[in-house]
């Protein structure tokens, strides 16, 4: 079985569940150490927890080690990295992925006017300012080990309406702070890039669609439309976009820029886990 990623140390933030642990599992199976960070120490009204993302990257072959983390906290999120220095001295890839999913369900659709200024908040702090605040801290691991990258999960909300106002903003925030940070690290041999995944099959995703009449089902955004959960991406394909990319000895090609994931899916010649190429679209 290859493992392209042997021997490669990986950050991902946000990964008990959805998008995050389906990046972890894949990064495994390609036979990295994976940190695994998030707050769920115990399964909620959605299921998935740190332990149970670490002990299945182990399971694929890799190295799963659960780190409890609010990503809320910088004196947590530098434990983090403190931990993973005491480990390996080194860090390969981080992927910054933890949002607040579950918070932004109750402000789709709506006005800027209409929503609570936490919602603001809540987008810039647990995203845009959680993703720079953990590359600060990784950047001098990268240094150590004389490169890595830095994959941000962004969405194509960067460039067009999706879900509110401050979604988008930050989204756009996110693609800049991709730009400008590659500028600053390309002497480094650091490559950042941002990955747009399409409308992805999470557990939150699946809670919330309904079922249709044919035996599929559909999920409703406010103001956007209905769409097919079933052509949706699942977790693991977006982490087959990032292990492609972290394989790839010339991904630091992409650096500063922005990417979908069926774009690297054409590219690197990869399909989801149920062998099909997802034509959902670009909504994260």
């Amino acid at each position: 079985m290859s493992r392209p990623l042997f021997g490669r140390v990986a950050v991902v933030t946000g990964a008990s569940r959805g998008v995050g642990k389906g990046i972890a599992l894949e990064l495994g199976a390609a036979g990295a150490t994976v940190y695994v960070t998030g707050r769920s120490t115990t399964a909620g009204p959605l299921p998935g927890t740190v332990s149970e993302t670490a002990d299945q990257v182990t399971a694929l072959g890799g190295r799963g080690i659960p780190l409890v983390c609010d990503h809320h906290s910088d004196e947590q999120v530098a434990g983090v990295f403190e931990r993973v220095r005491a480990d390996t001295g080194r860090l390969d890839l981080l992927v910054n992925n933890v949002f607040s999913s579950p918070d932004l369900g109750a402000w789709l659709g709506k006005p800027f006017w209409e929503l609570p200024l936490a919602a603001w908040d809540q987008v810039m702090d647990i995203g845009t300012r959680s993703h720079y605040v953990a590359a600060v801290h990784a950047a001098p691991l990268f240094f150590a080990g004389g490169g890595g990258l830095i994959v941000n999960i962004s969405s194509a909300g960067a460039r067009q309406y999706s879900h509110n106002t401050p979604y988008g903003v930050g989204k756009a925030a996110l693609d800049k702070m991709t730009a400008d940070m590659a500028v600053e690290l390309r002497p480094r041999d650091v490559a950042v890039v941002s990955l747009w995944p399409a409308l992805v099959r999470t557990e939150l995703v699946d809670a919330a669609a309904r079922r249709t009449g044919r035996g599929g089902s559909e999920i409703e955004l406010p103001g956007e439309g209905r769409f097919d959960v079933g052509a949706a991406e699942s977790p693991r394909f977006v982490g087959r976009a990032v292990a492609a990319l972290a394989a790839d000895p010339k991904g630091g090609a992409r650096s500063g820029t922005a990417v979908s994931t069926r774009d690297l899916a054409h590219h690197y010649g990869f399909a989801d886990v149920d062998g099909a190429a997802p034509t959902g679209t670009d909504e994260n």
